[in-house]
């Protein structure tokens, strides 16, 4: 068996998933301006550790899709209707007049860490997003839903996120946090066209089966 792919596989999965600018990692880079590197790594370690979490439930789902192929066509349904409201939601949000940014004010490490692991788990997108990538690996026939595969599966998405939160922190600097590029300023846009498409796709499976 070869181990390394699932490691490889969810490690490019977290890369993709979390490189577009979003909640998480570019509050870790607004940690990073404000209040340093140090606390900044502290809250990317808080977040990646809910991402074990996500990681594992989303995988254990696809594992009981992969063994129960007649939910799907209801599954695709739900998710036509979740994706078509994110496309919504994040074009609505990326409309809104953005609002001047407050400094965050907890100071300790201990409150970084958990801030990290609260934001995390406020993000519910990893979710759906890991369960349909671990499903369509599996029908690949790149990934197995052994105790293995799963865990070196989850290990890739954790060093994955962990290493984008990373390059957030290293490479913007106050004054981008404070003035926000192209890709900080339509991150919203950007999300809901990736949403857009996921809908349209799901919409011509379920005309399609």
């Amino acid at each position: 068996m070869n181990y390394f792919l699932p490691l490889i596989l969810g490690f490019t999965a977290a890369s993709v998933g979390v490189a577009p600018p979003g909640l998480l990692n570019m509050t870790a880079a607004k940690v990073s301006a404000v209040d340093g590197r140090n606390r900044a790594v502290i809250f990317a370690l808080g977040a990646s550790v809910t991402v074990i979490f996500q990681t594992y439930i989303a995988v254990l789902f696809a594992k009981f899709i992969d063994r129960n192929p007649d939910v799907i066509v209801l599954l695709q349904e739900i998710g036509l209707f979740i994706f078509s409201g994110l496309t919504f939601y994040f074009f609505w949000a990326g409309k809104k007049k953005k609002k001047q940014q407050e400094e965050l004010k907890m100071k300790s490490k201990t409150s970084r860490f958990f801030l990290g692991m609260l934001l995390s788990l406020l993000n519910l997108l990893p979710i759906p997003y890991y369960v349909f990538l671990s499903v369509w690996f599996s029908r690949k026939g790149w990934f197995f839903f052994n105790q293995s595969y799963i865990w070196l599966f989850v290990l890739g998405a954790v060093v994955g996120s962990f290493l984008i939160f990373y390059l957030y922190i290293l490479f913007f600097k106050k004054k981008e946090v404070d003035k926000p590029s192209f890709l900080m300023t339509n991150g919203n846009y950007i999300i809901g066209t990736v949403t857009g498409i996921i809908s349209l796709v799901t919409l011509f499976k379920i005309i399609n089966s």
